[in-house]
């Protein structure tokens, strides 16, 4: 079955840097985008990053433009975000997501990973 495992996060002081790992398992990775989310507390859910199937296109949140870097690598089925000059309004659970077709067609997300930045 289709699986996201995230990994990476921790507590950071502001102006640090973490990288979150988006491990991949039951679909061909290579064939679909990947986006990371991250939901705070009292707040909706929002698009940090997205990345398309091969790499060659991404698209950010305006509030981590210019600080935050998608990127994956296909063999490893796995997607990262590089977070550096963290602000304590970076404080999330951030979740990655893939949107499959096929027989496993659906709206999948991992667990989530705790992201805290104190000031």
């Amino acid at each position: 079955q289709v699986q996201l495992v995230e990994s990476g996060g921790g507590l950071v002081q502001a102006g640090g840097s973490l990288r979150l790992s988006c491990a991949a398992s039951g679909f061909t990775f290579s064939s679909y985008a990947m986006s990371w989310y991250r939901q705070a507390p009292g707040k909706e859910r929002e698009l940090v990053a997205a990345i398309t199937s091969a790499g060659g296109s991404t698209n950010y949140g305006d509030s981590v433009k210019g600080r935050f870097t998608i990127s994956r690598d296909n063999a490893k089925n796995t997607a990262y975000l590089q977070m550096n000059s963290l602000k304590p309004e970076d404080t999330a659970v951030y979740y990655c997501n893939a949107v499959v077709a096929g027989p496993y067609h659906g709206d999948y997300w991992g667990q989530g990973t705790q992201v805290t930045v104190s000031s």
